[in-house]
């Protein structure tokens, strides 16, 4: 592989690119309910191949590689688990923990030649080192950032980015509602931290096939010999790998649903563009990982996403923010009330003040410490993403 200085700038144009879509592309759904996520996962994935149709068209159909869609079937497996784990733990919470375990399986699979690949070699071995295990700290750091809404996502216009779910007390009657909705707030975050590590692992083994062409094309009694280094022409096969699987999966859904899946005709065209936007990030990704490796390229456009997503829930939708009390203090009193009255209820508000107050000052802690966590955790994410970049150079 090349290492001059057009790669170089290339790759990380590229994966600034990356970072910042995959970091954005969900926030076209936010304010649409998504159910279960098996009807949005499929949207989202045709949406990915007709992106791909387009690449393939470009590049004039270069050689279809059916190994490079098993890459495409792992990431439709780890994506199946997407909607439930927003639901359960928030966008920006669980993609800095899917984020972190990707990054450190395709590092470490490309670092160390795992699945039958070439061990990749860098000119600094320790910062590499150092960038990928950051990328891991990272993660716990962000278990720890808390913050409770209601759990009714369709009555709330601001889905979260970067929370952790509570669940209402009084249940809703929609019958619409998914497996999600009826799990307890421990259960929210276990099921939601566990589903987020999984995917990690599938999505940092997505690449897998397509190193492993390459690697192979260079031996001459590979079945592979004389494929192309050019990553972007395996994309229409590993896109392709990625719709039939997530078809398959769509179609076993609506076949245990007994033929009444749950469909949200609103979510289409922002499903397509979430889509889209991902298809575009990970294009951008396949030419980093010719114009870097992947070595170098996983830690860092795993490591971004989720501040970009973060950012997006602070600065835009003012998810994380400083509480008050409710209607900036007492509206509203009775106007007739006898003594008896009038001392019972100068205590009960007294009471009631006393309480609020309470509660405002732990909430107003809590985000404090949200922001604490959330700027460490940015640091230690970006130390490790420069580590990593500058282990290349």
């Amino acid at each position: 592989m090349s290492t001059n200085g057009t790669d170089l700038t290339a790759g990380f144009i590229c994966s600034s690119a990356a970072i910042l879509l995959f970091g954005s592309n969900f926030v076209p759904l936010k304010k649409y309910d998504t159910g279960d996520g098996m009807f949005l996962q499929w949207v989202l994935c045709a949406a990915i191949w007709l992106v791909a149709l387009v690449v393939n068209l470009i590049l004039h159909c270069p050689k279809f590689w059916p190994f490079a869609m098993v890459g495409g079937c792992i990431w439709a497996t780890g994506n199946i688990a997407v909607v439930p784990i927003i639901k359960t733990i928030g966008l920006g919470l669980g993609i800095l923990i899917w984020g972190s375990f990707n990054a450190l399986t395709g590092w470490a699979s490309s670092r160390f030649g795992w699945f039958g690949m070439d061990a990749e070699e860098v000119s600094k071995p320790l910062l590499n080192y150092i960038g990928a295990g950051l990328s891991v700290v990272s993660a716990f750091i962000f278990l720890f950032i808390k913050s409770e809404i209601p759990n009714n996502t369709r009555s709330v216009d601001t889905t979260p980015l970067m929370t952790e779910h509570v669940i209402n007390k009084i249940q809703d009657p929609d019958p619409d509602y998914s497996w999600v909705d009826k799990l307890s707030t421990a259960q929210h975050r276990l099921v939601g931290c566990s589903l987020a590590v999984v995917s990690g692992i599938l999505y940092g083994s997505t690449f897998v096939p397509v190193i492993y062409i390459k690697d192979h094309s260079k031996r001459n009694g590979s079945a592979y010999a004389g494929a192309s280094q050019n990553d972007l022409d395996y994309v229409f096969a590993h896109f392709s790998g990625i719709f039939l699987t997530s078809t398959v999966y769509f179609l076993a859904y609506c076949i245990a649903m007994k033929n009444n899946p749950k469909l949200y005709p609103e979510a289409v065209l922002p499903g397509f563009l979430s889509g889209g936007l991902w298809a575009v990030a990970t294009c951008c990704w396949f030419i980093a990982n010719r114009s870097l490796s992947a070595v170098v390229s996983f830690p860092i456009i795993t490591a971004g996403p989720g501040l970009i997503a973060a950012m997006w829930g602070v600065f835009m939708f003012k998810e994380i923010q400083h509480v008050r009390m409710p209607g900036g203090g007492i509206r509203a009193f009775p106007e007739r009330v006898d003594d008896q009255g009038v001392v019972g209820f100068q205590e009960n508000l007294e009471g009631s003040v006393e309480g609020e107050r309470e509660s405002t000052r732990v909430a107003q802690q809590m985000v404090r410490k949200n922001y604490l966590l959330m700027i460490l955790a940015f640091c230690i994410i970006l130390t490790g993403a420069l580590c990593t970049a500058f282990s290349k150079i």
